[in-house]
């Protein structure tokens, strides 16, 4: 009996002894999975760049989510020499690793003559150590290399010909050589006018069209800008004498009879206008219009890289009803209630007149547009472009490519216009200027054809 009672002891402790190996083993592969885990960190640097240049901003996201960043090293390698960039130790925040620090963004500036580097190839190397056990306690590690070219020497500018005189609403040229640049063209105030062939690329020969706001009183800034590859700037500057226009002021006597008329139009359009048709034509008079002119300028930001056009631009055949630049002011029952300028030339001819292409290019936009009613845009290239609005109809639509004299369309009241005309602007790089140069063959002549052909040669 007495063996009997072991062989039961024996054989209950059984279960005991397994439940505990089983608890064991699975308390030592917690601890494993969690202290000795092999999930390497993850370093995101999408855009790394291929040249990197005296001062050259870098950006890399670091993270590891099981047991947290130990360290994160940035360097630069340029045969036997080894530069450190950027070094950063995370302590443990808790006992627990799992608690690290997960995810790091490191935004840093490689200054390579701090650095002591040379013009040539390098190699830059991105290492994440994390606080894992593994490696003899050291922690798993990730490396990014990535070759790049440090390229420390700026582009080299050569004015050809620079716009001698300007004037608000003007417009004018400058032609220039640069080599090794992905990006240049004038900086006038603070627009950008970017530069174009002026034959063909290997020429490294550019044209840059440029215009000066109506309302700008002086230039603050007036230079052509080239970037290369690896960042580098270079800034030089020209000097145009500045003329200063007169500009007419004019009275817009607004009356009930053409609110009557025009605000159903608007608010098919506008449903969020409420108040008065007072209220309503005033929102339209400066809130669409402002919105209106952001669509135009928007439109103007991709512009065809060859010039499509030739000689003057032609002017529609008409009296002419206002000028650009107009500074007017707004009545109602003698009170004044809006001030704006106008940014073209209205002309009026026959009712429903044929609107002509003014130049040869391509159609970008056809469509309804607010103060300026059913409207055409034509894109003729290298920041040129023309406009023609209050149409009754459009007989293109974009994408079209139309030459000098074909017809666009016919003249019409839609949009904020009184009476049948057209409403023609011209703009360079979404800036509006006098159309009265583009119309005169002597200022093309003077003032862009000529420098072009004198700098082919």
């Amino acid at each position: 009996m007495a063996r009997l009672g072991s062989r039961r002891k024996k054989r209950s402790a059984f279960p005991f002894f397994l439940i505990l190996t089983l608890l064991l083993a699975a308390g030592g592969g917690y601890v494993f999975l969690t202290y000795f885990e092999g999930v390497k960190p993850v370093i995101e640097a999408d855009h790394l760049k291929v040249a990197i240049g005296k001062s050259t901003p870098l950006s890399v996201s670091v993270s590891d989510t099981k047991s947290g960043l130990r360290s994160i090293r940035i360097s630069l390698t340029q045969g036997q020499v080894e530069k450190q960039v950027f070094s950063k130790e995370f302590p443990k925040i808790k006992q627990n690793v799992a608690d690290g620090h997960h995810k790091e963004t490191v935004n840093v500036d490689i200054n390579i003559k701090a650095l002591g580097l040379k013009d040539g190839e390098a190699i830059l190397s991105i290492e994440a150590v994390d606080y894992s056990m593994r490696r003899f306690m050291k922690g798993n590690i990730s490396l990014l290399t990535h070759t790049v070219l440090i390229d420390t020497k700026a582009p080299k500018i050569g004015i050809i010909h620079s716009e001698r005189y300007i004037q608000p609403g003007g417009a004018g040229i400058v032609i220039y050589t640069v080599d090794d640049s992905v990006s240049h063209g004038l900086m006038i105030n603070d627009a950008f006018h970017p530069g174009f062939p002026l034959l063909d690329e290997s020429e490294k020969k550019y044209i840059s069209y440029f215009a000066m706001p109506f309302n700008a009183e002086k230039l603050d800034k007036a230079f052509i800008t080239a970037v290369d590859s690896a960042g580098n700037i270079t800034e030089k500057p020209f000097a145009p004498i500045v003329k200063n226009p007169k500009q007419k002021r004019d009275r817009i006597n607004v009356s009930d009879g053409f609110l009557s008329k025009k605000i159903p139009e608007f608010e098919a359009h506008y449903p969020e206008m409420n108040g008065t048709n007072v209220e309503k034509y005033m929102y339209a008079n400066s809130k669409i219009r402002a919105m209106n002119n952001k669509k135009i300028h928007d439109l103007c930001m991709q512009p065809e890289s060859k010039r499509h056009w030739s000689g003057r631009f032609t002017r529609m055949a008409g009296s002419g009803k206002a000028g650009f630049a107009d500074h007017r002011t707004y009545y109602y029952n003698g009170k004044a209630i809006d001030k704006q300028v106008h940014l073209g030339m209205d002309i009026a001819s026959t009712r429903h007149a044929g609107v002509k292409a003014s130049g040869t290019g391509k159609v970008i936009y056809s469509d309804y547009l607010g103060i300026y009613g059913n409207m055409i845009m034509l894109d003729h290239g290298q920041g040129v472009f023309s406009l023609y609005s209050h149409l009754s109809q459009s007989n293109v639509s974009p994408g079209d490519m139309v030459k000098q004299g074909d017809i666009l369309g016919n003249t019409g009241t839609t949009g904020m216009a009184g009476g049948d005309h057209l409403h023609f602007s011209m703009l360079v790089n979404g800036v509006f200027v006098t159309p009265k140069e583009w119309w005169d063959q002597h200022w093309i002549d003077v003032t862009i054809d000529g420098p072009v052909m004198d700098a082919k040669f």
